[in-house]
């Protein structure tokens, strides 16, 4: 299943030359995993009322095009790398109505207890592991 979040830019997200600010688009990022992880059934209270939490290791964000206000991205996240501890995702921003390249993304991940000890969701969360081998699988 491919989910796509599709979000439009607000004008308080722009900077001075109108065009979306850079930093900007690691909340993108974080907006799509969590939209992604919400649609194949982990949303991130499921995840901290059964102990665990994915923080951010490492984000890259290559731009190609600029977005102004009102204009409408299309994010589609895939899972590159998921072996039970770490996951990595990578993104795809383009215009909606133009399907023009925006930005190309990756974000890193690690599971975690909520002490941020790491965590084999094969061993500690079958269920979710299944889940999330499965969404990789389809990538």
């Amino acid at each position: 299943m491919e989910y796509a979040y599709v979000r439009r830019i607000n004008y308080y997200e722009t900077d001075r030359m109108g065009i979306v600010h850079h930093s900007n688009y690691i909340r993108y990022l974080e907006e799509t995993r969590c939209g992604w992880m919400e649609t194949v059934g982990i949303p991130m209270s499921l995840l901290e009322e059964r102990g665990f939490t994915i923080p951010v290791l490492e984000v890259t964000c290559r731009y190609l095009h600029p977005v102004t206000s009102g204009d409408v991205i299309r994010i589609v996240p895939k899972i590159t790398l998921y072996n039970g501890v770490r996951m990595t995702v990578a993104y795809v921003i383009t215009e909606e109505k133009t399907g023009q390249p925006v930005a190309e993304a990756s974000s890193g991940h690690c599971f975690t207890t909520l002490d941020l000890h790491p965590a084999n969701m094969k061993k500690k969360a079958p269920d979710i592991h299944a889940i999330m081998e499965r969404a990789a699988a389809e990538a």
